[in-house]
């Protein structure tokens, strides 16, 4: 009697805009914009804005968008209520003010967690720091939902600095090699260089602060023909989606993939990764145990029932979610490059 093994693939999407997301993910958007130099302002030149639809610009024209920025490309000032938001700027920076006072200039690798909670508005701006080069921007962010119970918490801003966050190196048996690093979540066996020093704490309201949601964020990079295992997830009931977006060809548990795709995996079984010959691959993992609650969500609110939607819309009309202290919707904060956070309590903090 022959026995049949199910394969570790569950389905295979291709890769839109946004991402498709898997509970207790919501959102997921990647940025990959080849802004040009930028003017005095840290700004685009007016004359490179023709023919956009400025406030609402996602055209990619040239090779970029302005987003809902003027003349600096971004996210002026807008509300969020009852899910966090996980920023990971690979290239470039970000300029970011919220209502609450916080402020940070952050990029390279680092990594912003906000958990919005009752509610908060905050400002992502992209200064065109470069004056004589171009500002390539490249960037994640992930909408991760709270469960009902956390979903009216207080703010809470953290940052993970790119020289903080965990990573290792593979080498496989020919030499080639795969770069993890992650955001959240321990990736590999708890002894040995893969779990070294562990994952960072997330946000203390957070899904992924559950000790069983098994959340993770991981990115890999696998150089040209690399192998790589991806090990099983230890979660029970863990859901698990792999993003190729980047990269000619690979191959995720013996089937061929030639094109850039959501490819979501029984998170319980372990995956072998093999890259083409032809170029580096990337991939994005985002896994979870699912929160398994209703979503009623309007543009920025996401809630579990249409009453939290239209309560979120009032409260947000009638408090601001607490004001707005800045000057202008769309604060950028000077011409020097160093990264920082500023805290609402007014502590600063800089990358070691």
């Amino acid at each position: 009697m022959s026995t049949v093994f199910a394969s570790p693939i569950v389905q295979i999407k291709p890769l839109g805009f946004p991402w498709e997301t898997i509970d207790p993910f919501l959102f997921c958007a990647y940025h990959d914009d080849a802004y040009p130099q930028g003017n005095g302002e840290m700004a685009v030149d007016d004359a490179l804005l023709a023919g956009r639809n400025l406030g609402s610009d996602f055209s990619r024209k040239d090779g970029w968008s302005m987003y809902h920025g003027n003349p600096v490309p971004g996210f002026p000032g807008h509300p969020h209520r009852g899910f966090e938001t996980v920023t990971i700027v690979r290239k470039g920076l970000i300029d970011h003010s919220d209502s609450l006072g916080a402020a940070a200039r952050f990029g390279g690798g680092d990594v912003q967690w906000l958990t919005a909670g009752k509610g908060i508005v905050h400002s992502e701006m992209f200064p065109l720091m470069n004056a004589e080069t171009p500002n390539p921007l490249e960037l994640f962010q992930i909408w991760l939902n709270l469960p009902a119970r956390n979903k009216m918490v207080a703010p809470h801003f953290t940052m993970f600095w790119a020289e903080d966050i965990p990573r290792f190196t593979a080498t496989d048996e020919a030499g080639r090699t795969t770069h993890v690093s992650s955001v959240a979540g321990r990736i590999g066996p708890v002894d040995g260089q893969p779990g070294e020093g562990g994952p960072l704490a997330p946000p203390p309201d957070s899904w992924a602060a559950q000790a069983d949601a098994d959340v993770a964020i991981w990115t890999i990079r696998m150089s040209p023909g690399a192998r790589w295992t991806l090990p099983a997830a230890t979660g029970q009931g863990t859901r698990r989606a792999l993003y190729f977006f980047k990269g000619q060809s690979v191959e995720v548990a013996g089937q061929a993939i030639d094109r850039h795709a959501m490819i979501e995996l029984r998170a319980s079984e372990e995956v072998e990764l093999v890259n083409g010959e032809g170029a580096v691959a990337e991939f994005l993992v985002l896994q979870g145990r699912p929160i398994a609650e209703p979503v009623a969500q309007y543009g920025p609110f996401v809630m579990n029932t249409q009453a939290e939607i239209a309560q979120a819309m009032q409260d947000f009309r009638r408090t601001q979610f607490g004001g707005w202290p800045w000057k202008d919707e769309a604060p950028v904060h000077g011409r020097d490059p160093a990264r920082f956070a500023r805290h609402p309590d007014g502590k600063e903090e800089r990358p070691a």
